[in-house]
């Protein structure tokens, strides 16, 4: 799995020429509901495993949570069940907050 920057997801997310990834936030819904990255796709962490069938294994996928610790785990638990194309965003929705979107609230 690969880490990326808000800075380098952001700057995907405005290249017009890549495919957007599946922004898969594993955050509570409370979390989502405070503040999300547009785009993102609800699903919590302990609901990944009943419900990974819905994903598509060959997208690129970018794993998202607060500060980028269970998104990682997350990340690594998709990829021990054939996930290739997977990233995790480093800093979370907090470092989007400071590096990205200042205007997006944070906890």
């Amino acid at each position: 799995m690969k880490q990326i920057t808000a800075t380098e997801l952001a700057a995907w997310l405005a290249d017009a020429s890549r495919p957007d990834p599946l922004l898969l936030d594993v955050r509570e819904p409370w979390e989502f509901e405070h503040c999300r990255i547009p785009g993102a796709q609800l699903m919590s962490m302990q609901s990944v495993p009943a419900r990974m069938q819905e994903l598509d294994e060959d997208a690129e996928i970018v794993c998202i949570c607060h500060h980028g610790g269970r998104s990682m785990q997350v990340a690594a638990f998709l990829e021990r069940h054939g996930f290739q194309h997977l990233s995790n965003l480093s800093g979370g929705v907090h470092a989007w907050a400071a590096q990205v979107d200042p205007s997006m609230p944070t906890y």
